[in-house]
């Protein structure tokens, strides 16, 4: 019985291995291509509803799970989004990292969506919090040992010292000292100057509510907590699954 020669056995092997390797690499190419697509679109389509709630530009990264399957089935295992110029209420500067997990958008925004829990770390230093306050404070200074922040009012005339807490996830702003060359502040300057420094602290996006507040020798940091909270319809939102 005749038999094929080495040579012509080790050819067919060859040609087997190398169509092999090129229908892989084209595979992986395609696996490759299509991730990439996936994770732009669920990024623009994330990136929008986030940004519709935060009011500010933000950069967002995801979990473990292939945005190939994300794209699929429209469910985001973890979000994390970090904005350096977030506006909550009337505040300026502050600095958020936020976590967000268990995300589901509809429909590319248009059908709203959920979130199963959040987190987040907000920063507000020292700059931004003299220029959420005003023409009236001409300077902010915190300390960590006290606890306290100390507000230059009227051109460095009068100090106003003020100690935030936080109260059944609500921080509230309390007035230590407000004297003027050694007299009282009158009631509603101080109180103008407060009520605009708990805004900026209590108006917060996807049902988010502060656990902790902490003066540093920079400004103030706040952690944020949320659990299962419905994102917004948007009709006009781009019609892109994710």
């Amino acid at each position: 019985m005749s038999q094929k020669p080495p040579a012509t056995v080790n050819s067919s092997r060859r040609t087997l291995v190398i169509a092999l390797v090129v229908v892989a690499t084209l595979l992986i190419g395609a696996l490759v291509g299509g991730e990439v697509f996936a994770r732009h679109k669920v990024s623009h389509c994330i990136s929008t509803q986030f940004e519709k709630e935060m009011g500010s530009k933000i950069d967002v990264g995801f979990g473990w799970k292939p945005m190939l399957v994300t794209w699929v089935d429209g469910k985001v295992s973890e979000v994390t989004v970090d904005s350096d110029d977030s506006k909550f209420g009337p505040a300026v500067g502050m600095v958020v990292h936020a976590r967000f997990n268990g995300v589901d958008v509809k429909n590319g925004g248009q059908g709203g969506g959920t979130i199963d829990s959040s987190s987040a770390d907000v920063t507000w230093n020292n700059d931004g919090i003299e220029k959420t306050l005003g023409a009236l404070v001409s300077g902010v200074k915190s300390s960590a040992s006290s606890g306290m922040l100390t507000l230059d009012v009227l051109g460095g005339l009068a100090q106003l010292q003020v100690q935030p807490k936080v109260t059944d996830g609500v921080v509230q702003i309390d007035t230590k000292s407000a004297q003027l060359l050694g007299m009282g502040l009158p009631t509603d300057l101080v109180q103008g100057i407060v009520d605009v420094f708990s805004q900026s602290l209590q108006s917060y996006p996807l049902g988010m509510k502060a656990t902790d507040i902490k003066v540093t020798d920079d400004g103030i940091e706040v952690k944020l907590a949320g659990g299962h909270t419905e994102l917004t319809a948007d009709p006009k939102a781009e019609n892109v699954r994710c």
